[in-house]
């Protein structure tokens, strides 16, 4: 029987579940439908072995740790999230935003579940997986060393479902090692089904409260980071670089001297605040507030990981937020501000057909007052499905046409196209916010390359979800419509124009030696987006090179060679100025897995897509001297 199951098959029952997998003490009850190991479910298929921590590690059941556990107590909140040994405070800080919203907290965590009667051992927990939820079953055994919790543990230590969780998300992506590092906007995704953005946090403080409040408002889940310095090492004022935060709150503060406004934020950690001004330890700016209005922000002074602080220190200590958006579907509380309507769309791109189309009608602008211009907002979000499986991300852009309406796409005109800023990217999820006057609209998703085959989700939200619709275009001339291939800027100049470099520098016959190849990068790199960087540039590197396609061992690369190599250095130059977001010409900490990604050196070894690879010798040189 999956342990991964669709949530519309989940009252469905098997006809072929599990026997005793191999263990003369695993019985299989037929009341529960589990395999039960001493009256008590046990997951064989946790992958145990996927552990970053092997040594002293006893795997211990809650009753074992404590006498009287609870799976909730008092209410599950964002006090019941304390990191362990792992580096996932990417997971727990969406896990701290999911438990402000608590309808959304309880699709992700069933309740009825506990250790009292009832009581089998087993756990189950829902995750979004493109565009459906499953459920994820797990036993309750824990890893502890010397009788205490290693990974994530509640403040109340006689609590688990935030472990639990914890050891669900690791079934998912393929065992606790899976969880080392990661991005907020992943586990939002998982756990939420939302479409994340992702902003630069604004210098001008007096933007930052109209921003985040109608988000706030909406139920968004926000999180924070400051990637300027080493890993989860602190600035003076104890703010962790490359480190995930959850932005939990925004009140105006009524004080002796006036009004201010402070934003909310909490440490997955449970531990380690931020120490300027408003904070728990050194705030005087508190003496001014009044005991009954701290009591109505809820503010509790003492170590707990959460903290306030003013949006002019948050705009000085942070650099980038990651916004989940939520739908109506999800999002069930009752807010100031009405949510987003999503409408999904499962789609493929298919050889010789043409690209997929999808119309989009919007019919009222945003009640904005702010804003002069009638217009209709939208998000637009492209997924592409199984893209580890497959072992490579499409490089993929969407496009919007204008059509005369609804009915009648002869003549389409382009108005919008992520190309304009970002090219076709090489991305799981594109997120693309527009605003478009009311009117009729066609969507079309493409990759780069023509004939290429892969699945994918389009999302559509609409911020007057009553008002608007985005439904599958029908009767449209696919032949009619060609996606623009917006001219991309390059690091490295197109082939037809290096094959004149290699004639120009490779005057001793058909053939290019290292030397020849660093004079010809030399005089490629300083022509292009990257001038002054050649300097960089060294005749090792180009031996390097020159290894890596040399087919005959000669130490130098014909012409055919030298294509091939030159295609390679365009698409890796290419990756790097896609994923470095603010242009400096390097990589900062956070871009560099999602480059990696797009490279595609993870998914080629990935055949399962849990996360986890396997390598031997042999494949570890190939994949770090030859590639």
């Amino acid at each position: 029987m999956s342990e991964t199951q669709k949530q519309s098959r989940k009252n469905s029952s098997d006809s072929n579940p599990w026997k005793s997998l191999g263990s003369p003490t695993l019985l299989w009850s037929p009341t529960s439908g589990l395999p039960l190991q001493d009256g008590l479910y046990t997951d064989a298929r946790f992958p145990v072995q996927n552990m970053p921590i092997q040594t002293d590690v006893v795997w211990k059941r809650p009753k074992e740790i404590c006498p009287f556990p609870q799976f909730i107590a008092d209410g599950a909140t964002r006090m019941d999230i304390c990191q362990g040994e792992l580096s996932d405070c990417w997971f727990l800080s969406a896990v701290a935003s999911l438990s402000l919203n608590p309808s959304l907290l309880n699709l992700v965590v069933p309740s009825g579940q506990g250790f009292q009667q009832g009581y089998n051992g087993c756990f189950n927990f829902r995750f979004w997986q493109y565009g459906e939820w499953i459920d994820v079953r797990v036993d309750d055994r824990l890893p502890t060393r010397n009788g205490q919790l290693i990974y994530l543990r509640s403040s109340n230590k006689d609590e688990f479902w935030s472990a639990l969780l914890e050891k669900a998300y690791a079934k998912l992506k393929g065992g606790y090692n899976a969880l080392n590092m990661g991005f907020p906007h992943e586990a939002m995704a998982d756990m939420t089904g939302g479409v994340t953005e992702e902003f630069m946090v604004p210098s001008d403080h007096r933007k930052l409260g109209s921003f985040l409040r109608p988000l706030l408002q909406k139920g968004a889940l926000i999180n924070c980071a400051n990637s300027k310095g080493s890993f989860e090492k602190s600035n003076e004022l104890g703010i962790l670089f490359r480190h995930a935060y959850s932005v939990t709150g925004l009140e105006t503060i009524k004080t002796t001297v006036g009004s201010v406004e402070l934003v909310r934020i909490r440490n997955p950690w449970g531990k380690a605040e931020w120490e300027g001004p408003w904070s728990d330890k050194k705030g005087i700016e508190w003496n001014k507030v009044s005991a009954e209005e701290q009591r109505r922000v809820q503010r509790i002074q003492q170590e707990d990981g959460e903290f306030w602080m003013s949006l002019a220190d948050f705009c000085q200590n942070f650099e980038t937020m990651e916004v989940c958006h939520l739908s109506q579907d999800t999002l069930s509380e009752s807010g100031i501000i009405k949510p987003w309507k999503c409408t999904s769309h499962h789609g493929q791109w298919i050889p010789q057909q043409g690209p997929p189309q999808y119309s989009l009608t919007l019919l009222e602008e945003d009640d904005d007052p702010s804003d002069p211009e009638l217009t209709c907002s939208f998000l637009l979000a492209l997924m592409q499905k199984c893209a580890r499986q497959r072992g490579i991300l499409f490089p993929v852009a969407l496009h919007i046409y204008k059509a005369r309406s609804e009915r009648d796409a002869s003549q389409l005109s382009l108005v919008l196209s992520t190309t304009k800023d970002l090219g076709y990217v090489q991305r799981r999820e594109l997120v693309f916010r527009g605003r478009l006057a009311p009117g009729h609209y066609i969507i079309i998703p493409s990759t780069s390359e023509a004939n290429q085959v892969g699945e994918f989700l389009l999302r559509v939200l609409t911020e007057k979800g009553n008002k608007t619709k985005a439904v599958e275009a029908r009767g449209l001339d696919s032949s009619s419509v060609t996606p623009p291939m917006s001219p991309r800027l390059a690091g490295l100049p197109p082939v037809n124009e290096a094959k004149d470099l290699f004639v120009k520098h490779c005057v001793k016959g058909p053939y290019c030696s290292p030397l020849d190849l660093y004079n010809l990068l030399t005089e490629a790199i300083a022509k292009g987006v990257f001038a002054g960087c050649e300097k960089k540039l060294s005749l090792e590197h180009c031996k390097s090179f020159v290894v890596l396609m040399d087919s005959q061992g000669m130490g130098r690369l014909d012409l055919t060679e030298f294509q091939a190599l030159w295609e390679k250095l365009r698409k890796w130059t290419g990756i790097f100025m896609t994923f470095d977001k603010n242009k400096n010409q390097a990589l900062d900490y956070l871009e560099i897995p999602a480059a990696l990604t797009a490279a595609g050196k993870f998914q080629s070894f990935d055949m399962t897509g849990m996360g986890v690879i396997s390598v031997n010798s042999r494949q570890f040189l190939h994949m770090t001297m030859y590639n």
